[in-house]
């Protein structure tokens, strides 16, 4: 099986995969599985005497979209071929579920510090509001909500239409801003 490893691992490495052959003896398949996925493995690769036998291999999916199979037994050829394909595919989704994410945890509109407030004790993440450019405002929403500024959000993230008001509702906005609280 280590020469089969071997080839596997010169063939994925053409396709400019990098990849690693686990051949420790002591610790158990299931440990070694474990340790893989914890470090963010996305693609785990098994080679087994049944798989030597059918000239196939075992992809193992370290995150599966639901409805999917986490493990597919694919011919070899396949199987090495589509991986990078995989690992594409593999990566949009990581991309994708971190957007939905971001966005289901950010607010838009907010426009007073009771609604900045209201905003952060409902667990939201991200507030996006407009402010004048004044320090002293950060300030305050800091001493009063334990939040600051983390980003002057770039063209794509800006709202379609950006607020008119600072959020300390005393002066014109100069720009949109996100919100965080720190943890």
């Amino acid at each position: 099986m280590r020469e089969k490893a071997d080839e596997v691992l010169a063939r994925l490495e053409e396709l400019g995969v990098r990849a690693k052959i686990d051949s420790r003896d002591n610790l158990s398949p299931g440990a070694k599985y474990f340790e893989w996925e914890r470090k963010g493995v996305p693609f785990r690769v098994e080679i087994g005497p049944k798989d030597l036998q059918s000239e196939q291999l075992a992809l193992v999916r370290r995150l599966t979209p639901e409805g999917e199979n986490r493990k597919a037994f694919l011919p070899e050829n396949e199987a090495i071929t589509k991986l990078p394909e995989k690992l594409e595919y593999f990566q949009d989704d990581l991309l994708q579920a971190a957007r939905r994410r971001r966005e289901d945890n950010t607010v838009r509109g907010v426009n007073s510090l009771g609604e900045l407030k209201e905003a952060f004790d409902s667990g939201v993440g991200f507030v996006y509001t407009g402010w004048s450019g004044d320090p002293a405002v950060e300030e305050t929403i800091k001493e009063q909500l334990r939040a600051t500024i983390r980003v002057l959000p770039g063209e794509e993230f800006l709202s379609e239409s950006s607020p008119s008001k600072c959020i300390s509702g005393d002066a014109d906005s100069v720009t949109e801003v996100v919100w965080a609280r720190a943890y």
